[in-house]
């Protein structure tokens, strides 16, 4: 358990995330996927795992299946994309690495790339990070803007019991979990300790891929960050808005591309085509077909074909863009 001392100062700096953490994110998901109830509720996630295993490989090998991951790998920096996060984590010095690694492998078998990863090779933190781009990339993707939209939602009704119970009511009823027993903050997380805040407050941040324990980051100078469990919003695993309307219009297999090139990442030939269940030479047909409509552009990154819907490919599908 972690208990969190508040001071009155600490009361007033009480905020939650304005939007999920990528990298973070797939941490948590990474984890919570791989829990068989999990996997159960969220099937379409699951498959897309068990989908692209080769690329995510590295990454569930090198971190635990549950609870304490190092501190590093859930950076601050990088809330506003999947690359800044993964920039920061690339960025970690060597000594942090080390010191952290070595911890979180407390209490798991010893292999020759977790010897490798604790002692902080580059090149294992380098595959470590791709691996993490896949899985962002092919498993959360798809449903980023759902997950983006269920945040918000949830913040907005906290911030309506703020407004009729205060700091107390808001702390009361986070989660079983965490308990508010002014003025300590009791949290059941997977590490132990007393932490004085000291007027630098916390960061609340809801997730439906936390875990069945909250999570506890404490840094100096900044506000202690409490990860807590929420039920996955109902989007999750559904088809986006107007997509029944699209394949009448398109056909189901054209206009599921369409729609994956909508989605937020990088999406080439071959990841559209694992998205829409088809081979990759169809995927070419029907992105070249959409291109000649001008609801998708094309450009060449390195030795792969980037694709991404346009404005009116994106009004089409309804989903944000970004």
């Amino acid at each position: 358990m972690v208990r969190l001392w508040l001071g009155p100062a600490d009361l007033t700096q009480i905020r939650f995330a304005d939007r999920l953490h990528p990298a973070g994110t797939v941490l948590l998901a990474s984890q919570a996927l791989r829990q068989q109830s999990v996997a159960a509720s969220l099937p379409a996630l699951a498959s897309r795992v068990a989908t692209a295993t080769p690329a995510l490989r590295p990454l569930h090998h090198l971190l635990p299946p549950q609870g304490f991951v190092p501190d590093f790998m859930t950076p601050w920096e990088g809330l506003a994309s999947i690359e800044e996060g993964l920039d920061a984590i690339r960025s970690t010095p060597a000594r942090r690495v080390r010191s952290e690694v070595s911890a979180a492998y407390a209490r798991i078998t010893v292999s020759a790339a977790r010897r490798r990863f604790a002692a902080a090779d580059p090149v294992v933190l380098d595959t470590l990070v791709a691996a993490m781009r896949s899985y962002f990339d092919q498993v959360l993707a798809p449903d980023w803007p759902a997950l983006h939209r269920a945040h918000r939602r949830l913040v907005g009704e906290v911030a309506s019991r703020y407004a009729l119970s205060g700091a107390d009511g808001v702390l009361a009823s986070l989660h079983p979990g965490i308990r508010w027993r002014a003025p300590v903050l009791e949290v059941d997380a997977w590490q132990d300790g007393e932490v004085r805040l000291d007027g630098h407050g916390l960061l609340l941040v809801p997730s439906p891929f936390a875990g069945p324990r909250p999570r506890v980051l404490v840094a100096p100078r900044r506000p202690a960050l409490v990860v807590y469990p929420v039920e996955p919003p109902a989007e999750l695993d559904s088809p986006p808005a107007g997509a029944a309307a699209l394949a009448g219009l398109f056909g189901r297999t054209r206009s599921a591309v369409l729609i994956q090139a909508a989605r937020p990442g990088r999406h080439t030939t071959s990841t559209i085509a694992r998205q829409a269940g088809i081979s990759v030479s169809s995927s070419s047909e029907h992105l070249s077909a959409l291109r000649a409509a001008g609801l998708i552009s094309s450009r060449r990154e390195g030795g792969a074909i980037v694709h991404r819907a346009t404005t009116l490919g994106r009004d089409l599908v309804s989903l944000p863009g970004q």
